[in-house]
Parts: C-alpha cells; sequence; structure tokens
C-alpha cells in the first residue's frame, strides 16, 4: 500500500512537471524584478524563498532582487537610542540615523548573499552556484527641503545604471539592490523599497515585477483575494485610511504598470509554495496585474451591435462564421467580449455557458485584419477563460472549420462529436463539418 501512494505521488509530480513546461519556456530569459521587505527576510519561509530564487534562475529567468530593510533599520535604531523622525510617512535621516541605515542594510544585504551562496549537499541548493552582484548601481538625489522640513539623507531615485545590470543579469548573476542610493558627490542616501524596485524595473524594461507580501496577494474591499486585475482596478483600491506600506506597494504597481512593466505580481511571502505556483501553473496563488492598454476590453452592450456586425460580416460572407441576424446578436449581447480603439470595436468574441456539464463555447471570434498583431487574440481569450472561471465552468470547447492551428497553439485539443455537451451535440451542424476542440481551464 504504501508503495502504491508513492507510486502515485511520483506521477502527480511528474505530471505537475509536464503542465509546468510551457510556462517554464515562456519565463526563459525574462527579466523579472522580485520586491520583498525586511519582514520577509525574518519570516521562517524566506529559507524556502531562497530556494525557490535558485530555482527560477537555473531555469534561465534573470533575476534582480531588490530588498528592505525597514524592520531593521527601526531595531538599529532603538539599541542605539535615536529617535525616529517621520514626516509625511517620510523617514528624515539625519546622520546619526543614516549610521544605523547602513548597518541594517548592510548586515541584510550580506545575510542574503550567504543564503544565495549555500550549497550543502541534499539541499534544494546543492550545485546552483549562484553569482550574485550588487555595487553602486542605483544613483540617488536628496529629497531636499519640503514645506519647510529638511529630509536631509533621505532620497529618491535619480537613475538606475540598466546597462551595469543587464551585464551582470547576461553573465548570468542575480543583482541585489539595497534601498540605499549614492550621489555624484560621493554622499549615500536613505532609499525607500518601492522607490528602488519601481525605477529598477522600468529602467531595466522587465518583464515582470512580483512584490512578496504578508497577505495572499491584493485584497478587495471585503479582503478577498483578487486573482487578476488591471493597473486601472488598482487605483480603486487606493484609501487614504490604508496603512502608508500598503499605500507604497499599491503606488509602485500603478506605477510600473503605467511605465512599461506588462505584468505584475502580488504573493505571500509566508507560503512556501506560491512564488512557484504563481509563475507555473494555470490558476496561480496570487495577484496578477496586468498594464492597462490603450484599448479597452469589455463586455459589450447593446449599442455595439452594429460595430460588431460590420467587423463579423466579411467573416460570415467568406462562410468562416455561421450568420448571425441582428435580432439574435441584441438577444445574445451579454454573451460577448469587445476590444474597443477609440470606440471602434477591432474584436470579438462570445462565451455561450452550458452549466450542465460545466462547459462553455467560444464562438464568433473576430479580429479586425488591420490589428491581428498585438496579442488581441490572447487578451480576448485570458478575459473570456476568467469570466468562464468566474461562472464555475471547468472547460471550453469551440467549433471551427478554418481556426482549428489558432486554438491548438493556445492550449485546445482536438476531440471528438461525443465530447460536447449534450445540447451543443442536438445542434451540431454535419454540413459545416467543424472540427471540435476542447480546453480545460
Amino acid at each position: 500500500m504504501k508503495n502504491a501512494n508513492i507510486t502515485h505521488s511520483n506521477k502527480d509530480n511528474v505530471k505537475w512537471f509536464r503542465n509546468a513546461a510551457p510556462y517554464i519556456n515562456a519565463h526563459r530569459g525574462k527579466t523579472v524584478v522580485l520586491m520583498f521587505g525586511g519582514e520577509a527576510v525574518l519570516h521562517p519561509n524566506f529559507a524556502n524563498i531562497i530556494h525557490d530564487i535558485a530555482l527560477l534562475r537555473s531555469l534561465g529567468v534573470k533575476l534582480v532582487l531588490v530588498h528592505g530593510s525597514r524592520p531593521q533599520i527601526e531595531e538599529r535604531m532603538m539599541q542605539r537610542n535615536i529617535p525616529q523622525h517621520i514626516e509625511n510617512n517620510i523617514r528624515i535621516t539625519d546622520a546619526e540615523t543614516l549610521v544605523a541605515v547602513k548597518d541594517a542594510t548592510g548586515s541584510l544585504r550580506l545575510h542574503i548573499e550567504g543564503l544565495l551562496t549555500m550549497g550543502l549537499v541534499n539541499s534544494p541548493m546543492h550545485g546552483s552556484q549562484i553569482r550574485v552582484s550588487t555595487g553602486n548601481l542605483v544613483i540617488a538625489k536628496p529629497i531636499g527641503v519640503k514645506e519647510g522640513i529638511d529630509y536631509k539623507f533621505t532620497g529618491t531615485v535619480r537613475r538606475i545604471d540598466a546597462v551595469g545590470i543587464n551585464t551582470q543579469l547576461d553573465y548570468g548573476s542575480i543583482v541585489l539592490l539595497s534601498p540605499i542610493g549614492y550621489s555624484s558627490t560621493g554622499e549615500v542616501f536613505n532609499l525607500a523599497l518601492e522607490d528602488v524596485a519601481t525605477q529598477t524595473a522600468v529602467a531595466l524594461k522587465a518583464d515582470k515585477l512580483i512584490t512578496l507580501t504578508e497577505d495572499e496577494g491584493l485584497l478587495d474591499e471585503s479582503g478577498t483575494l483578487i486573482r487578476s486585475c488591471s493597473v486601472r482596478r488598482v487605483k480603486t483600491l487606493l484609501d487614504d485610511k490604508d496603512d502608508h506600506v500598503r499605500q507604497l506597494l499599491l503606488r509602485a504597481i500603478i506605477q510600473s504598470g503605467e511605465n512599461g512593466v506588462e505584468r505584475c505580481h502580488c504573493v505571500s511571502y509566508q507560503s512556501d509554495s506560491a512564488l512557484l505556483q504563481e509563475l507555473f501553473t494555470r490558476d496561480g496563488a496570487g495577484t496578477l496585474i496586468a498594464k492597462d492598454h490603450k484599448e479597452q476590453v469589455c463586455t459589450a452592450s447593446i449599442d455595439d451591435v452594429g460595430g460588431i456586425l460590420e467587423l463579423i460580416a466579411p467573416l460570415e460572407a467568406e462562410g468562416v462564421l455561421v450568420k448571425r441576424s441582428r435580432e439574435l446578436l441584441e438577444v445574445e449581447i451579454n454573451r460577448f467580449t469587445v476590444i474597443k480603439k477609440e470606440e471602434v470595436i477591432i474584436a470579438c468574441a462570445a462565451l455561450y455557458p452550458y452549466p450542465e456539464a460545466a462547459s462553455g463555447e467560444i464562438a464568433c471570434v473576430a479580429i479586425h485584419p488591420d490589428y491581428r498583431k498585438g496579442n488581441r487574440g490572447e487578451r480576448l481569450m485570458e478575459s473570456l477563460e476568467f469570466n468562464a472561471k468566474e461562472q464555475g465552468l471547468l472547460s471550453l470547447f469551440v467549433l471551427t472549420t478554418v481556426s482549428g492551428h489558432w486554438f491548438r497553439e493556445r492550449g485546445f485539443i482536438e476531440r471528438s462529436l461525443e465530447d460536447l455537451p449534450e445540447g451543443k451535440k442536438q445542434m451540431y451542424n454535419f454540413q459545416r463539418k467543424s472540427k471540435v476542440l476542447i480546453k480545460e481551464i
């Protein structure tokens, strides 16, 4: 019985690894900025996070780690009886405080470097041989005097040495950045973690910014985890009543998304699997935040009927799509998702649920010929998959005569007519001889 359980467990591991392969391929060679505060380093699970970081590097991900040190700085200040001066939620760093900042940040950086250097036999780090690169890669300037308050050695990021960082990444090193910046006059400034991480992600044109937080991810007003959302939605979460750290996190995500970072992720540092789950599984573990596009993805309304008819008419004439009357489209308009550019519909697709079979049909996928580049089809499918999951559906299917390859490239598998929901089988048009493709979601 024990051997049977072991065999079953091994099969599950192999299945997971196979399912993760597309995500591994997708992340290889990508630049990822990973942001975490000093609280994460203090947590017992941080050793597992280090193991996951080593694994990401071994899978070809280019990693820049940006660590904070707020609790460590406060501890040093208490030990030395240095009073804290906070104005507008910003620490005033005088000469005495700067000594504590250097001590805390330097010690923490060395601690992280040490963890990344481990290579004990029978440990996840064995054989990893990770090179860690640090240095004067963050150029800073003082905040100066604002509203009569001199912030002294508290600064902001002036410039990120993107060339220097990319050189180290190309050598295969992990780059480790501290919330410390240097000026051309030789001064050292205390910086905010979020400022360094955001400016680094933007300067590198990073593919992802990943933030590690205490919570599962971003939570809505009721405390429920938001699985995925746009930067526009993150703005609605900002609240003056929020604690300062949460506000900084949200603003870092917003600023990154608005300045070219395609994806931001927010996951918990308390979970020993959240980071890998978020990147290498279909459902993830935290919150995925996608950059806003000038083109809007939204549910269609009755005002969009004319635009959809105009878009799908050429495909209906070619026999690619089944012809729909205006009356039918008006009845089913709430099934449609559209992409609009300056209020003009340039793409559409519909989702017809079959709740009794926990399945849904993707239909009437159309993209204007002038806009068939730029991943608009993928954005439509992501939106429809999200809607399907919200409705509790477990699979999607499509009937197509000419677009089978496009759907197969997106995870659909050709199946037989018998695999369709009963209600759809009865409506199947044998004259069209459409192929059946199904995807588990």
